[in-house]
Order: C-alpha cells, then structure tokens, then sequence
C-alpha cells in the first residue's frame, strides 16, 4: 500500500493508461479523483474502482478551462482535505501533416496537453506548497523528444511539458515538491491509428526493440513510483516507459 490515504488526481482517466494509472493508485490506498472530459467514462472507472473496494470520485473537467480545473481541485479539496498527488494525462490528437494543418487543430491539442497540465499544475502548487508535500507526475512521449510524422502539434505540446516539469521540478524542490514526466508507450486509444493504419503500424513497431505496445496497466506502476515515497529524491526526471523506443 505505497500510497495509503494519499489523495490522487488522475486527468485523462476515463480510458487507456490514466484508468490503468487510478485503479493501480486505488489498489496502493489511495483516493482517487478519476477526472475526464467524459463524465460518463469518468463515472464507469470509478465505479469499477469502488466495486473492487477502492475509494474513487468521478469529476468531469475540461483541464484546457482554467475554470473548470479551479473547481475541480476545489471539489477534491472540499471532499479530502487536501491534494497530495496530480497526474497531467489528458490529452488528445489531431492529426495532419505541417503544410495541412488548421490553427483549429495546433490550438486544441496545445490547449489540453500543455496549457492543461499548467492549469492543474498551478491549481495544485499552493496547497502542497503550504504541507510542503506533493507528487506531480507529467505525462509526456517520444514524440515530444524525437519527433513525428503529422503530429507536429502533438509533438510540440509533449516538447513543452518536458520544460515544464524540469522548470516546475526546480522551484517547487524548496517545498518538498517532486515533479517528474513520464513519456509511455501503450496500446490505448490516442495510439490506435498507428498502431492499426497499414501506412504506419509497421513503421511504428520497428521502432520499439521489444516489438510490442505495451499494455496500459504495465505502466501504471511506474506512475506508482513517481508517486510513492519511494522516489522522495527523484525529481525533474523523464522516464521513458515505451520499451527501447527512446534511449
């Protein structure tokens, strides 16, 4: 129970690697604010979580609305007490080659990954900052240390998060804060066109030496980690859990 009473914001969490991330948290004791855009998905992995014993709340929250993370962690505050851990996963894609794509489509997705995990970020810091105590976990990719092929938007977003966790890394260290990234490689819906589109599926896999997609929960525990007293020294560090595929 690495995480036991520990109060745990998970974005993104109503599918794919931030369900994986809540339900890992749960089953370490934590309680779990399952937050999506979906309420709906939010509400279904929630559910699940306390079916099986664990404490979870679903709230639905667009993180590119500062005013709807406000009253988010507002609300998570009001039923806990406090935020002890946040885990920027939300995200989307939109995908279209440089000379192809809409200012409509680089707004959206810098909105929800990078603007997203600022406004969460921000909404957080001075609480913890306050107990002098808190795990920030962002969730970056390959695409924003390698590169991409029509998702320069998405590549771009994931580049950013990785400036913000080392600048967010090195002013919160004072207050006891940790702020780490990790960049995944799974099999979830975001990853679904190249994972299955025959111009792209094969390309993408010889890119990963152990020639597979992970499956979601298989990265959770790396989320655990960062999150654990376990990693109380690591911060402003980028773990590539995406098998081989950056090293």
């Amino acid at each position: 129970m690495q995480l036991r009473d520990r109060v745990a914001i998970v974005t993104g969490a109503g599918q794919g690697i931030g369900a994986a991330v809540a339900r890992a948290f749960a089953r370490e004791g934590a309680k779990v604010a399952v937050v999506d855009l979906d309420a709906e998905r939010a509400q279904g992995v929630a559910q699940a979580i306390v079916a099986q014993g664990g404490d979870a709340t679903a709230l639905a929250c667009n993180v590119a609305s500062r005013s709807d993370v406000d009253a988010m962690v507002a609300a998570v505050a009001a039923r806990h007490g406090r935020v002890d851990v946040l885990v920027n996963n939300a995200g989307i894609v939109r995908a279209a080659m440089l000379e192809k794509m809409a200012q409509a489509q680089w707004d959206e997705v810098l909105a929800v990954h990078l603007t997203g995990s600022f406004h969460c970020l921000q909404a957080v810091a001075p609480g913890m900052i306050a107990r002098r105590y808190g795990r920030i976990v962002n969730v970056t990719s390959a695409a924003g240390v390698l590169g991409t092929i029509g998702q320069i938007n998405y590549s771009a977003a994931k580049a950013g998060i990785l400036g913000l966790t080392k600048s967010a890394a090195r002013e919160l260290a004072q207050h006891g804060i940790t702020v780490n990234a990790i960049a995944p490689g799974a099999a979830t819906p975001m990853t679904e066109k190249i994972r299955t589109d025959p111009r792209f599926k094969d390309r993408y896999l010889e890119r990963i030496p152990m020639g597979r997609w992970a499956d979601p929960d298989e990265i959770a525990p790396v989320f655990v980690f960062f999150a654990s007293d376990a990693a109380a020294f690591v911060t402003g560090q980028v773990l590539a859990a995406d098998g081989g595929m950056t090293m």
